[in-house]
């Protein structure tokens, strides 16, 4: 018999991070906190070796900006991967729709957008974002109508992304940006310090906290994850759910593309070609279970930053970027295994 909402146990389930106990008991019980830490060992190691040169200013405004594009992808891949699904495809996404964006802006100002105004970046923003939409919709519909498993659907629109990116623009990146675009939002700053970029990843990251960790879609989410028929049973709608996730994976790898395009000024292509691995390894690192059923959008800012600390920690004390790669696989396999025991610990119970 079905009902209009899950069943006591699913809406409590510890795993779903929205039960009875207090948040800070469920983050120490979780990677998160654990992650926190090492990421807050990391600061401290490297302020330590380069006491003038890493805590400065500048340099976090600079780590920000550069976390601000991942930050935005991962929170879609946040949600994706709780339901125990993964998306290869929002770095291809994110391609397209800059591409998208891009040339759309240079057809209105005539094949040079360089001078062009709000109402052309506003266009070209509307026309990104509906790209990227279209594209996890199209994820969503294979996924969860056609029944295809998640990681052959997103493989295979992974590669027609960017193909379809490729030819748009005859395999060229897009080189006529808005100047002030640009100048506003890829390098602009509120009240002197606050880079505008930051700012928007910002609103998305407690946006998506939000809906996550307060809302039915949340609770939903994380029902599914646990065990997608005891939620059918229980009243959901795992299809339309599921669907509507992959839509919005799609959409933020759509407004992604878009930011990116305002930062640097370019589509980059190959610049973005790693990007679905790097925000896969961000929410895993941040204690989202590849199992699916347990993440924070907290843990996922944390998994961003991370890498992110590595690598400019290592530039700054000249350390070779090989070492960067090989801590941030020794911490993702850290995260993954400390993930593998506490669900063999609950199982035993």
């Amino acid at each position: 018999m079905s009902v209009s909402s899950p069943p006591k146990d699913i809406q409590e389930a510890p795993d779903a991070g929205f039960g009875k106990r207090p948040l800070g008991k469920r983050l120490i019980g979780a990677n998160t906190f654990w992650i926190a830490l090492v990421l807050v060992a990391l600061v401290v190691v490297f302020s330590a070796l380069a006491p003038s040169a890493f805590p400065t200013l500048y340099n976090f405004q600079l780590l920000f900006i550069e976390t601000s594009v991942l930050l935005v992808l991962s929170v879609g891949m946040t949600f994706v991967i709780i339901t125990s699904g993964i998306d290869l495809s929002v770095g291809s996404v994110l391609i397209f729709a800059g591409m998208v964006g891009g040339r759309t802006m240079e057809a209105m100002s005539g094949g040079n957008a360089g001078q062009a105004g709000w109402g052309v970046i506003a266009a070209g923003l509307v026309v990104a974002i509906l790209a990227g939409t279209a594209w996890g919709l199209v994820n969503g519909f294979l996924i969860a109508v056609a029944g295809i498993p998640p990681l052959i659907v997103t493989l295979g629109t992974m590669g027609a992304a960017l193909g379809a990116a490729l030819l748009i623009n005859n395999g060229s990146d897009v080189r006529t940006v808005p100047v002030i675009l640009n100048k506003q939002l890829g390098s602009g700053t509120s009240l002197g310090i606050v880079p505008n970029l930051v700012l928007i990843a910002v609103v998305v990251t407690l946006a998506g906290a939000w809906l996550l960790h307060t809302t039915k879609f949340g609770r939903y989410t994380y029902a599914i994850g646990s065990n997608a028929e005891a939620a059918r049973r229980a009243g959901i709608g795992v299809t339309a759910h599921l669907m509507k996730i992959y839509t919005l994976t799609g959409f933020l790898a759509g407004l992604a593309g878009f930011l990116s395009l305002a930062y640097y000024n370019s589509t980059t292509i190959t610049g973005h070609t790693s990007d679905n691995l790097n925000a896969i390894a961000a929410t895993v690192m941040g204690g989202t279970s590849l199992f699916g059923g347990v993440g924070t959008v907290l843990g996922t800012v944390i998994g961003v930053f991370i890498p992110a600390v590595l690598k400019k920690g290592f530039n700054i004390v000249q350390v070779p970027d090989f070492w960067q790669m090989i801590a941030v696989g020794a911490v993702l396999i850290a995260a993954v295994w400390f993930d593998q025991r506490r669900r063999r610990q609950r199982n035993s119970r």
